[in-house]
């Protein structure tokens, strides 16, 4: 079915489908496009195709339930900011702090009243489209308060056209919480999003004034440290990784977290290395880091590519 682009979509996850009728009935006024699945894994599916700007969700699904919906929306980099809107019987004080502490942002119990549902359907869709505005004019992430991933794409080529231009030193580094799923999934996501925004802290905290930190997806950061040679961004990452793996956690006092990190970086100019070899190298560090043990650091090399000679 076609997506009409003028319009937010709204993808509703429920086993029933008198409620699916129902709500097409009763939403048909509403400035929306109406998208249905059946099954909590359909749904993800489907959540993945048309990207929605809101959820209304069931829990009390056979196989995949609600609650199983929440956790794997929240731990999908690229849905886990859709606002969830539960539509539930489940009327227990646990069902519902169990729904909010996976992230919904809202709760409905059944029977519900439509003109209520309408109302709440609509603050949500707008407070989430002024969300979207604010983090794309302002180029920032809004738990972490680190620029985000549009604000990363812009710097990092503004940079290393100013490495091939001008032969500065750049270096890039990644870094990536270790074990964060088991975070969200033993204490949480309220205490997933406390870890996250405090090592976001760590790292402003860490770095200099002239390197750049971006929130690049899910639990991972983006350091960009102009003017910096590979030997002096291990000095700052390592400073990073051992303050984060000294932190102590307020709603976890017993489990220590820590980061793997990689980085790749130029003493000088690097023309035949373009932006995305250079993040893949980074990458590919990061990765070894995590296959070598995990919290530690691991240094790239940056691959160029030989030159092309007219015949």
């Amino acid at each position: 079915m076609p997506i009409e682009e003028s319009k937010p979509v709204v993808l509703i996850i429920d086993d029933s489908e008198d409620v699916h009728r129902l709500l097409r009935i009763r939403l048909k006024h509403e400035s929306v496009t109406l998208v249905s699945s059946l099954s909590g894994k359909d749904g993800l599916i489907q959540a993945k195709a048309v990207r929605p700007s809101v959820i209304l969700l069931d829990l009390d699904m056979p196989g995949l339930d609600g609650f199983g919906v929440l956790r794997q929306l929240k731990e999908d980099g690229d849905l886990a900011n859709v606002p969830v809107i539960v539509l539930s019987g489940m009327e227990q004080a646990a069902d519902k702090v169990a729904a909010f502490d996976l992230g919904a942002t809202d709760y409905v119990t059944k029977p519900f009243e439509f003109a209520e549902l309408r109302a709440r359907l609509r603050s949500t869709l707008r407070l989430d489209r002024l969300l979207r505005l604010l983090a794309e004019r302002a180029e920032v992430d809004g738990l972490t308060g680190l620029n985000n991933r549009a604000a990363f794409n812009r710097r990092w080529q503004a940079e290393v056209d100013a490495n091939h231009r001008l032969g500065r030193a750049l270096t890039l580094a990644m870094m990536d919480i270790d074990h964060f799923k088991k975070v969200n999934d033993t204490y949480g996501h309220p205490a997933g999003d406390e870890v996250l925004a405090s090592f976001a802290s760590i790292v402003r905290g860490q770095i200099r004034s002239t390197d750049i930190a971006c929130r690049f997806g899910g639990e991972e950061i983006a350091l960009i440290m102009t003017q910096t040679t590979p030997e002096e961004a291990i000095v700052v990452c390592e400073r990073v990784r051992a303050s984060l793996a000294a932190t102590v956690w307020p709603r976890h006092p017993s489990h220590t977290v820590t980061v793997s990190i990689g980085y790749a970086g130029s003493h000088a100019a690097s023309p035949l290395v373009d932006t995305t070899a250079w993040l893949e190298a980074a990458d590919k560090a990061l990765y070894n880091a995590k296959h070598g043990g995990r919290n530690r650091v691991v240094a790239g090399q940056l691959a160029t590519k030989p030159l092309q000679i007219a015949a």
